[in-house]
């Protein structure tokens, strides 16, 4: 037990002691410790800092830590771990029952989260608490690019809705020039922040507010706009997002299980606790993870349709003609014909993403957090850190999913651009219509109907 409360009074200590500069390490000889703490060359951070971040140091209810007392911080960790990956994976089972909407709104609250924990280590290590502004200005900014994001979602996928003859005329001329006008309004948006910035500029924090600045925007890039392309995933049909978030999950599960029954060999030296055994055997639980999950979810149309608005419905809907990747085709191999769904190869390659690129996105933060002295980007989660420590790897994941969807699965969708022509003004459609049928009939496509003599 007192293993366990020195690990919680110094949190950062271990890591501390990895990163102190030693002739084996090869580490930066111009880096110093000082008597106060560790300081970078040209003094500007204050690692010290990090130490008055919020750190995951085990601790949970007072039930369950007199539950654990008698087990070895290992063991203690490993339970721990366990039980809140479950409350974890439930909850977001619940989530996906509550529909896309909902997945959508979650996105969001993780996204300022995640945010948050970057944006605050910020603060403490390069002693901005006094910089005029610059919190507000950092949370405008994350307003602002939100707003630009999110709305180009909305109007491509529900601009329609404005042209709905239930849609009251007093909400239809009150949101049109936000529609209409989106980037611009967007742009000018930006500008305001960039202007304020330059008003709040103090001159003994020049260097220490435009280091804030750009850590903001990398942060921006960071979350925000992976989030956007994660809920584009979700637009497209939820398996796009079930299954990759899945993989994850499961590679970092297993990956975990395997690494503390037989990890031995060490396999990066920005995290000294993952082995070889963990990876390879994390990749191997992934890929059959991955096949035996979208096939269970190819069942239901619910999972597979993109989420559209049905004209003849008058509201969102799921249903749809499937896609050829959703659709059982037979391959014949060399000695034998096999029946399955093209998703199940797109799965592979998913899979094989997530299980050797995806722990490099794990890799980076834990790069990041060493750079800057700390354990954890935060203590949300007991046994696991910071939100951020646990979807370091799904913002590379979902990046990855929109690119390969984009490059190898998305085809022209019909209903998609009558969605678009039926958001234009009705004698921009006419225009449309007239156009597309002088094409279609110049290319043979579509006959005229022929010309019947006049009636004498």
């Amino acid at each position: 037990m007192s293993e366990v409360r020195q690990r919680q009074t110094d949190g950062t200590s271990e890591i501390q002691n990895q990163n102190e500069p030693t002739k084996e390490t090869g580490d930066n000889p111009e880096s110093t410790k000082d008597e106060e703490g560790i300081t970078d060359p040209d003094n500007m951070i204050d690692l010290n800092a990090a130490s008055s971040l919020p750190q995951d140091t085990g601790k949970t209810t007072d039930v369950l830590d007199s539950a654990l007392k008698d087990l070895t911080p290992r063991w203690r960790n490993w339970i721990i771990r366990g039980i809140f990956s479950w409350v974890m994976i439930l909850g977001f089972g619940f989530i996906i029952y509550m529909g896309p909407l909902a997945l959508v709104l979650l996105i969001l609250m993780l996204q300022i989260k995640c945010f948050h924990e970057i944006i605050t280590i910020g603060y403490q290590v390069y002693k901005s608490h006094d910089l005029p502004w610059f919190r507000t200005l950092s949370w405008y900014f994350l307003v602002t690019s939100n707003y630009f994001f999110f709305g180009e979602s909305m109007i491509d996928y529900f601009g329609v809705l404005l042209s709905r003859p239930e849609i009251p005329w007093l909400l239809q001329h009150f949101m049109q020039p936000f529609v209409t006008y989106h980037r611009f309004i967007s742009f000018s948006l930006y500008v305001a922040g960039f202007v304020g910035f330059v008003f709040s500029l103090v001159k003994k924090h020049y260097l220490q507010q435009f280091t804030l600045f750009g850590w903001t925007h990398v942060t921006l890039l960071i979350v925000v706009t992976q989030s956007h392309l994660i809920m584009q995933n979700i637009f497209e049909g939820l398996i796009w997002f079930l299954v990759p978030v899945s993989m994850i999950i499961c590679n970092d599960i297993w990956a975990y299980i395997f690494g503390f029954f037989f990890g031995k060999t060490p396999l990066i030296k920005l995290s000294p606790k993952k082995t070889w055994e963990g990876f390879l055997g994390g990749a191997f639980a992934t890929v059959i993870f991955g096949i035996v999950l979208s096939n269970i979810l190819m069942r239901w149309d619910f999972f597979v349709c993109p989420i559209e608005y049905s004209d003849e419905l008058g509201t969102l809907s799921m249903e749809c003609i499937r896609s050829h990747a959703f659709t059982s085709q037979e391959y014949n191999l060399k000695f034998m014909k096999v029946q399955m769904y093209p998703f199940t190869l797109h799965t592979i390659a998913l899979s094989t993403f997530a299980s050797i690129i995806g722990p490099f996105g794990g890799f980076f933060a834990s790069g990041f957090k060493r750079a800057f002295k700390i354990k954890d980007f935060g203590d949300t989660i007991p046994g696991h850190g910071g939100l951020m420590d646990r979807f370091d790897c799904q913002f590379l994941m979902g990046a990855y999913v929109h690119v390969y969807f984009y490059s190898f699965i998305r085809v022209a969708n019909p209903t998609k651009l009558l969605q678009n022509v039926l958001a234009m003004k009705a004698e921009d459609q006419l225009a449309f219509y007239n156009l597309l049928k002088q094409t279609l009939t110049s290319q043979g496509i579509v006959q005229e109907p022929p010309v019947e003599p006049p009636m004498q």
